[in-house]
C-alpha cells in the first residue's frame, strides 16, 4: 500500500510542476502584456516634424490675429481720441448758432446808439430777455440769493455784515449772480452775508 501511495505521489507530483510551469507562463505573458501597454509606442521622427510643423504654423497664426486684433484696438483709441477732441471742440457749437441773432441785435442796438433814448433802452432790454431766454433754454438758471440762507454750495461769502433785522447766516446783499447748468453750479454768487 506504501508503494501505491508512492506511486501516486509520484504521479500528483508531476502533474503539479506542469501547473506550475503553465501558471508562471501565463504570468509572464500577462507582464508582457501589461508592460506592452505601459510603454506607449514611440512617434516616428517625421510624424514628430510633421506634429511640429502644425504647432508652428497655429502658432504663427494665433500671433497673426493678435497683430490684427491690437491693430484694430489702436485704431479704436485713435479714432475715439480724435471724435472726443472734436466733441469737446465744437461742443457749444449748438449754442453759438443761437446766440448769433443776440449778437446781431447788440449790433443794431451800438449803431442806434448815437441817438440814445427810449428806444435804445427798450431795445437793449429785448436783447437781454432774448439771451435769457436762449440760456435758460440751454439749461442755465439763476442761483437764488438776496433773503435766502447761505449755502457754501451756491454761495461764496465775500463779507459778512452785521444786521439786526436779518437773522445769521441770511444772505443781505449779492454782489455778483450765480448761476448752474442743469443742476450743476458752475459759478458760486458772491454775496454779503448776516451775522
Amino acid at each position: 500500500m506504501a508503494d501505491e501511495v508512492k506511486k501516486d505521489e509520484n504521479l500528483t507530483v508531476e502533474p503539479q510542476e506542469d501547473v506550475l510551469e503553465e501558471e508562471q507562463q501565463g504570468e509572464n505573458s500577462e507582464n508582457e502584456e501589461a508592460a506592452e501597454e505601459k510603454v506607449p509606442e514611440t512617434p516616428s521622427v517625421e510624424e514628430l516634424q510633421q506634429k511640429l510643423i502644425e504647432k508652428e504654423a497655429q502658432a504663427e497664426d494665433y500671433y497673426n490675429r493678435m497683430l490684427r486684433i491690437q491693430a484694430d484696438f489702436e485704431n479704436f483709441r485713435r479714432r475715439s481720441r480724435q471724435e472726443r477732441e472734436e466733441l469737446l471742440k465744437y461742443a457749444g457749437e449748438e449754442v453759438i448758432k443761437k446766440l448769433l441773432p443776440v449778437l446781431d441785435n447788440f449790433e443794431r442796438a451800438l449803431a442806434s446808439a448815437a441817438n440814445p433814448g427810449d428806444d435804445f433802452v427798450s431795445g437793449v432790454e429785448m436783447i437781454f430777455r432774448q439771451l435769457q431766454e436762449i440760456l435758460n433754454k440751454e439749461g442755465l438758471e439763476v442761483i437764488p440769493s438776496r433773503g435766502e440762507q447761505f449755502d457754501p454750495n451756491k454761495h461764496e461769502a465775500v463779507m459778512q455784515v452785521e444786521s439786526e433785522e436779518h437773522d445769521e447766516n441770511i444772505i443781505v446783499e449779492e454782489l455778483c449772480r450765480g448761476y448752474m447748468l442743469k443742476g450743476k453750479v458752475i459759478r458760486p454768487a458772491m454775496v454779503k452775508v448776516a451775522k
